[in-house]
């Protein structure tokens, strides 16, 4: 498992909106073109740097694709990479203000201290 790579891929698709519209439309494509593709590209390195060895485990790739924030939270996943994302993925679809930040609340509910360990 790798809490660093979860949080890469939020990190990474939450600031392009095209990849934004990816993960909504097509999570798994998007899923698997990004693992294949970004994951292990280096973060802020320019060039062509690169590690070999990260990939998300099944569970972590069925939590994305999923778009299961509660199980991505139960991994390590960052709530608040998660969230932000989340907002940009699913807020449209709600009228009231604030409806899916609650959603997003109260689904996580039922986790009490301590709270996953969400270090890298």
């Amino acid at each position: 498992m790798s809490k660093y790579l979860l949080n890469k891929f939020l990190f990474t698709v939450d600031r392009d909106p095209d990849l934004v519209e990816r993960y909504r439309e097509t999570p798994r494509e998007l899923v698997t073109w990004w693992e294949s593709t970004m994951a292990n590209s280096l973060l802020n390195c320019h060039g062509d740097e690169a590690s070999t060895w990260l990939a998300f485990t099944g569970e972590e790739r069925e939590a994305l694709i999923g778009h299961d924030h509660v199980r991505l939270f139960a991994l390590g996943a960052h709530p608040f990479l998660t969230l932000t994302l989340f907002i940009a993925l699913f807020e449209r679809d709600n009228t009231e203000p604030l409806e899916y930040q609650k959603a997003y609340g109260a689904a996580l509910a039922g986790f009490t201290l301590p709270y996953p360990d969400i270090a890298t």
